[in-house]
C-alpha cells in the first residue's frame, strides 16, 4: 500500500517547537495550556502579536523553527519504518516553500525517517497537495490542516487527521498517537 504524510504538526510537533522559540525570543512565559487551547494554526495571538507581526517573526525564525531540534511525535519514526519493513511505500508531501526542499529532506534523513528516492514532495501550495495525492494513488493520507483534508473528501483515499486543537471540527477519522496506525491497517485489512 501507499501511505502519504504531511510533515509539520503531523509527524513533528513544529508549532509547539515554534511556541517555545517565540517564548524565548520575545522573553515571555506563555504557558503550554494556552498553546493547547489555540483554535487556529497560527500561534502569534498567544503572544499578543498581530497577524502581520506574527508572520514577520515566523519568517525571521524559520531556520530555527524548521531545522533545529524539533520533537518528533511519539512512535512516528518507528511506525513509518515498520510500514517500509512490511513492504509499504511511504511518501512525504509538505507545503513548505520550495527553497526548503533539500534541507527538509536532509533533516528527515538526519532524524532517521525512512525517505526513499522519489518519495518526497515539497514546495507546493495546499491546494496542489491534492493533485500529488491523486497522481500517487495513495491508499492512506495523514495531515493536520483542515483546508487540505476538506479538499480530499471526493477522492478514493483513506484520509486521517492528526489530532490538534485547531482541527476538532473535522468529522473524519483521527490519529491521536502514531502507535494506533498499525492496528488501524490490520483492522481495515482484516
Amino acid at each position: 500500500m501507499k501511505f502519504g504524510f504531511d510533515i509539520d504538526d503531523t509527524l513533528i510537533n513544529l508549532r509547539e517547537h515554534a511556541f517555545h522559540i517565540y517564548n524565548d525570543r520575545l522573553q515571555q512565559n506563555v504557558g503550554l495550556d494556552v498553546f493547547h487551547a489555540l483554535p487556529s494554526m497560527e500561534i502569534h495571538s498567544a503572544f499578543g502579536l498581530t497577524k502581520e507581526e506574527g508572520g514577520k517573526l515566523w519568517s525571521s525564525l524559520r531556520d530555527d523553527i524548521y531545522y533545529s531540534k524539533c520533537a518528533v511525535f511519539p512512535h512516528a519514526r518507528e511506525v513509518l519504518h515498520a510500514l517500509v519493513d512490511q513492504g509499504h511505500e511511504v511518501y512525504y508531501i509538505t507545503a513548505r516553500a520550495k527553497e526548503h526542499t533539500d534541507r527538509t529532506r536532509e533533516w528527515l534523513i538526519a532524524n532517521d525517517f525512512p525517505v526513499a528516492d522519489g518519495h518526497f514532495y515539497c514546495g507546493m501550495s495546499d491546494s496542489e497537495k491534492v493533485h500529488i495525492i491523486d497522481e500517487l494513488k495513495l491508499d492512506y493520507y495523514f495531515d493536520d490542516k483542515p483546508t487540505v483534508l476538506e479538499t480530499l473528501s471526493h477522492m478514493p483515499v483513506n484520509v486521517y487527521v492528526k489530532d490538534r486543537s485547531y482541527n476538532q471540527h473535522l468529522q473524519i477519522p483521527r490519529i491521536t498517537s502514531w502507535d494506533e496506525l498499525l492496528d488501524i491497517i490490520k483492522t481495515e485489512a482484516g
